[in-house]
C-alpha cells in the first residue's frame, strides 16, 4: 500500500489538452474520487496512472518509485474496468488467478490467495462458474477480486458501478468501501455520479476541461464550493446574481439578503435547496422572504418546490419527508427563511456553471 504523488501531469492530443497540469498527492490508504462530467479528463488521468497512456509531461510516483515511464505490467497496480473485462473462456477462479499466474507464482500460493480473494468478495461458492453464468453484480465482485489478489500498491476503479442498476450500485459501493478500508489499500475511483462520489470518498477531485477545479473532503466541497461549476455539479444549487454591500447581498432583481462573512469580490451566491426553510414569519433565521409556489415535485424522500420571489428571482426549495411543513401548490404566498451562513459567495460568473 503506497502514497501517490502526481506532479504537473498533462496529456495533449495535438492542440487539445485533455489533462492540463494535474497536481495531486494521495495518502497511503486513502480513497480519492475523480469526479466530473463526461470529457473532463478524469478517465484519461486514471489511464495515465495505470500506464495505458503515455503522458505529454509530468511525473507519477507510487511510494518512492517513479512509474511515469514504466510499462503497465510493471507498476503493480490493480485495475477494475467499467465493463469488468473478465475473460469469457476462464472460470471465476481462473479469472482471479490470472495475475498470479502471469507472475509465475507457485500453484499452492495461487490457490491460497485466490480462495482468500474470492472469500473477501463473497464469490467463493461460485469459483467454478463462467462469467456468462454470473449477474452484473457478481461479475463486478470477480473483477475486484482479480484486482486485489495480486496485492497491488494502488487500486484503480474506472466507473465500476455504471453498468449496475440503482439498488445494486448502492450495495456494491458499500462493499467496495468496506473492502478498501479493511485492506488499507490506496484507491482512486473515477465516476460522474455525484451521490456515489460523496458517499464513498475520503476526498474528491472535481474536474472540468482537463483541469482540477477543487480538491477536498465531500462535506467541505459541498458546503464551500470554490466556483459556480463545483457548486452546480455537486448537489442541488440556487444561484443569485448581484453584489455585496457591507454584510448584505443585493440581487439584480431587488432582493436583499443578510450574509455572514461576505466575500465582497463575488457577484454571485449559491444557496442549497435543503437549507431554505418554509414556515411562519415567527423565526430566528436571518432572512424572511415572501414567495409563491409555482410547482411541486414529489421525490419519495421529500418534496421539491419551485418558487418565485416578488422581484422575479426563482429558487428551488427541498423539504424532507419528516420536516414540519405543509405547503401545497396553489396556496399562494408562503414565507422562506434563509440563514446568513447558508448564503455562499461564488467567485466566478454563474454563466460558467455546468449545464446538467
Amino acid at each position: 500500500m503506497s502514497r501517490i504523488r502526481i506532479h504537473s501531469l498533462s496529456k495533449s492530443y495535438g492542440a487539445a489538452a485533455v489533462v492540463d497540469n494535474f497536481e495531486l498527492e494521495i495518502d497511503q490508504g486513502e480513497l480519492v474520487v475523480f469526479l466530473g462530467p463526461s470529457g473532463c479528463g478524469k478517465t484519461t488521468t486514471l489511464r495515465l496512472i495505470a500506464g495505458f497512456i503515455t503522458p505529454s509531461s509530468g511525473r507519477i510516483l507510487v511510494g518512492e518509485r517513479d512509474i511515469t515511464n514504466a510499462p503497465a505490467y510493471d507498476r503493480n497496480l490493480g485495475v477494475v474496468f467499467q465493463n469488468y473485462a473478465l475473460f469469457p473462456h476462464l472460470s471465476v477462479f481462473e479469472n482471479v488467478a490470472f495475475g498470479l499466474r502471469r507472475r509465475k507464482r507457485p500453484e499452492t500460493e495461487i490457490r491460497q490467495k485466490v480462495a482468500k480473494a474470492l472469500e473477501m468478495v463473497a464469490m467463493g461458492h461460485l469459483a467454478n462458474r463462467m462469467p456468462r453464468e454470473l449477474s452484473g453484480g457478481q461479475q463486478q465482485r470477480v473483477a475486484i477480486g482479480r484486482a486485489v489478489v495480486i496485492q497491488p500498491d494502488v487500486l484503480l476503479l474506472d466507473e465500476p458501478l455504471s453498468n449496475l442498476d440503482a439498488k445494486l450500485r448502492l450495495s456494491i459501493r458499500r462493499e467496495i468501501r468496506q473492502l478498501q478500508k479493511s485492506l488499507g489499500i490506496t484507491t482512486i475511483l473515477v465516476t460522474h455520479d455525484q451521490e456515489e462520489a460523496m458517499s464513498i470518498a475520503d476526498r474528491l477531485v472535481v474536474m472540468k476541461d482537463g483541469k482540477i477545479q477543487q480538491i477536498g473532503p465531500p462535506k467541505e466541497i459541498y458546503a464551500a464550493p470554490t466556483n459556480a461549476f463545483v457548486a452546480d455539479f455537486i448537489g442541488g444549487a440556487n444561484f443569485l446574481t448581484g453584489r455585496f454591500v457591507d454584510n448584505r447581498f443585493n440581487t439584480v432583481n431587488g432582493l436583499t439578503l443578510v450574509t455572514a462573512n461576505p466575500p465582497h469580490d463575488c457577484t454571485s451566491v449559491v444557496i442549497r435547496p435543503e437549507r431554505i426553510k418554509i414556515g411562519s414569519r415567527n423565526t430566528n433565521l436571518d432572512n424572511s422572504v415572501a414567495a409563491t409556489i409555482v410547482n411541486e415535485t414529489f421525490l419519495g424522500s421529500g418534496r421539491l418546490f419551485d418558487v418565485k420571489l416578488p422581484g422575479g428571482d426563482a429558487l428551488s426549495v427541498y423539504v424532507g419527508a419528516g420536516e414540519d411543513c405543509e405547503p401545497r401548490s396553489g396556496d399562494g404566498e408562503i414565507v422562506l427563511h434563509i440563514a446568513a451562513n447558508d448564503i455562499v459567495g461564488i467567485r466566478d460568473d454563474i454563466a460558467n456553471r455546468v449545464e446538467n
